[in-house]
C-alpha cells in the first residue's frame, strides 16, 4: 500500500500551477474572443447603417474601417493621411471613440473575466494574476492583429464626370498638382494604441472586480468592501441608466422623425457620447465646441445647432442654458439627473450594511461619483479636422471642415463631487427604513412568547 505525502506548507504542486495557468489561458482567451466579436458584431452593425458597406474597394475597405472603429474603441490612435501631389498638402486628425462599441466589449470582456471567481470565498492575488496576466497579453496580441488590418488607402477621383468641362477640369487639377492617383487614406500608430490599449483592459478588468458583487476580493481588500462596492455598483448603474434612456429616445426618433439608418449608426457607435454626455450637462457641467464646414455632429440636432451658431471660428459653450436657449425641452437634463442621482444613492445605500451611517454615504458616492465623471467625461472628446492647401497657400475653405467638442473636465468632476455628497446623504436617510443587510431583528418579548 503507497502513501502519497503532502505537499509542503508553502509550496505549490507543479501540477496544480500548471492546472492555474491553463484555466487563466482558457479564461483570458474566451474572454478577449467573446470581447473582440461582440465589439466587431456592434461596430459592423453601426458601420453598415451608416452606410459604409458602399465605400470604394469593396469588402476590403470595409473590413479595414471596421478594425480601426475597433482599435477606437480600445482607445488606440488611428491617423488620417492625404496624398495629393508635390504641389498639395493635406492635413488631417480625429480623436474620437465609438463609445457603444467600447461599453459592449467592456461588459462582455469583464463579465467573463470574472466567471471563475465566483464560486470562490476569497480570491487569492495569485488566482487574479493568473487570469489577468492571460488576458492582458491575449487582448494585446488581438489589439496588434487588428492594428496591421486598420489601414487603407481611398482615391479621389478628380475628373471623369458626365460633362466635358468637368473631365477636362479634373485632368488640369491632376496636371496642376502633380498627383495622377491622389488617395486620403488612414493608418493604426501602433506604439500609442499599444499602450492605451494596455490601460484600457488593466481599467476594465479592475472596474469588473469593483463593481461585482459576487465576486470576492482579495483578503487584504476584504474590509474596504462595504465602502467601494456599493457605491461603485450603484454608479454603474447610473451611467447604464443614461445608457438605457438615451436607447429610448433613439428608438423614438428613429420611429417617427425619419432618418432612421442614421439614428441607428448613431445608437451602435456613440450612444453613450450622447448619453454621458447629457448626463455631464445636467449636473451642471460644461462644453466648448465648434462646427465649421459641411460635416458636423448627426445627432442630437440641438447640439450641432448650438456649435454652428455665431462666429464659426469662435469656441461656443454648451451647458443647460444655450441648449435650452434652442430647445426649452433642455431643462429636462436637471430633473432627469436628479432622479437618476439620486436612485443611484438609495440602490448604494440599500445595498450598505446597517451600520453605514448617511455622512458615509454621502462620502462614499461623493468620491465615487467624482471617479465615475473623471474616468467617462474625457472619452467624450471629439476633435476631428480636415484641410487641403495648395502651395502651401492657405485652406480651402469648401474643402475643409472641423469639429471640435471639449468637456471642461475639472468643473464636471467637482460637480459631481458635490452632487454625490448631497444625493449620498438623502439616499442614505431614505433608505434608512428599509431593511437592510446587516440588521437583526429584535426578540420576541415575554408577553408574545406566552400567547394570549
Amino acid at each position: 500500500m503507497s502513501t502519497r505525502l503532502p505537499t509542503p506548507p508553502g509550496r505549490t504542486a507543479p501540477a496544480d500551477a500548471t492546472g492555474h495557468l491553463a484555466r487563466g489561458i482558457a479564461t483570458g482567451l474566451a474572454a478577449v474572443v467573446a470581447g473582440y466579436l461582440a465589439m466587431a458584431v456592434t461596430a459592423a452593425l453601426g458601420l453598415w447603417a451608416a452606410g459604409a458597406a458602399d465605400l470604394p474597394g469593396g469588402s476590403g475597405a470595409f473590413v479595414a474601417v471596421l478594425a480601426a472603429v475597433v482599435v477606437m474603441a480600445t482607445g488606440g490612435q488611428v491617423g488620417l493621411s492625404g496624398d495629393a501631389g508635390s504641389l498639395a498638402g493635406t492635413q488631417a486628425e480625429l480623436t474620437a471613440m465609438p463609445l457603444t462599441v467600447t461599453l459592449v466589449g467592456a461588459l462582455v470582456t469583464g463579465t467573463l473575466f470574472l466567471r471563475p471567481l465566483r464560486h470562490h470565498a476569497v480570491a487569492r492575488v495569485r488566482d487574479l494574476l493568473a487570469l489577468a496576466v492571460p488576458t492582458v497579453v491575449l487582448w494585446l496580441a488581438a489589439l496588434g492583429g487588428l492594428c496591421a488590418v486598420a489601414r487603407h488607402d481611398f482615391p479621389i477621383s478628380l475628373g471623369g464626370g458626365d460633362t466635358e468641362d468637368t473631365g477636362d477640369l479634373g485632368e488640369l487639377f491632376k496636371d496642376l498638382l502633380d498627383a495622377t492617383n491622389p488617395s486620403v487614406g488612414f493608418s493604426t500608430h501602433v506604439g500609442p494604441t499599444l499602450f492605451y490599449g494596455l490601460l484600457w483592459i488593466l481599467g476594465v478588468l479592475v472596474i469588473a472586480l469593483l463593481v461585482s458583487r459576487r465576486t470576492p476580493l482579495p483578503a487584504r481588500l476584504v474590509r474596504h468592501h462595504q465602502a467601494v462596492r456599493p457605491a461603485a455598483s450603484a454608479l454603474l448603474l447610473l451611467v447604464l441608466a443614461y445608457v438605457a434612456v438615451g436607447l429610448v429616445i433613439g428608438l423614438v426618433v428613429a420611429a417617427t422623425k425619419g432618418h432612421a439608418a442614421e439614428t441607428f449608426a448613431v445608437l451602435l457607435l456613440g450612444l453613450p457620447n450622447v448619453s454621458w454626455l447629457a448626463l455631464a450637462v445636467g449636473i451642471g457641467g460644461s462644453y466648448d465646441g465648434r462646427v465649421d464646414g459641411p460635416f458636423g455632429l448627426p445627432m442630437p440636432q440641438i447640439l450641432d445647432s448650438v456649435l454652428r451658431g455665431g462666429d464659426p471660428k469662435e469656441l461656443k459653450t454648451v451647458d443647460l442654458s444655450t441648449l435650452a436657449s434652442y430647445d426649452a425641452r433642455a431643462w429636462w437634463l436637471l430633473p432627469i439627473a436628479v432622479v437618476l442621482v439620486l436612485g443611484a444613492a438609495v440602490v448604494m445605500a440599500t445595498r450598505s450594511p446597517a451600520r453605514v451611517r448617511p455622512w458615509q454615504h454621502a462620502l462614499h458616492l461623493g468620491i465615487g461619483f467624482a471617479v465615475t465623471m473623471l474616468v467617462i467625461t474625457p472619452l467624450t472628446l471629439v476633435e476631428a479636422r480636415f484641410g487641403l492647401s495648395i502651395l502651401g497657400i492657405g485652406d480651402l475653405k469648401a474643402l475643409g471642415a472641423e469639429v471640435v467638442l471639449r468637456p471642461h473636465i475639472w468643473k464636471t468632476v467637482g460637480l459631481a463631487l458635490l452632487w454625490g455628497l448631497v444625493a449620498g446623504f438623502l439616499g442614505g436617510l431614505l433608505a434608512s427604513r428599509v431593511h437592510r443587510r446587516g440588521e437583526v431583528e429584535p426578540p420576541p418579548s415575554a408577553d408574545a412568547k406566552a400567547g394570549p
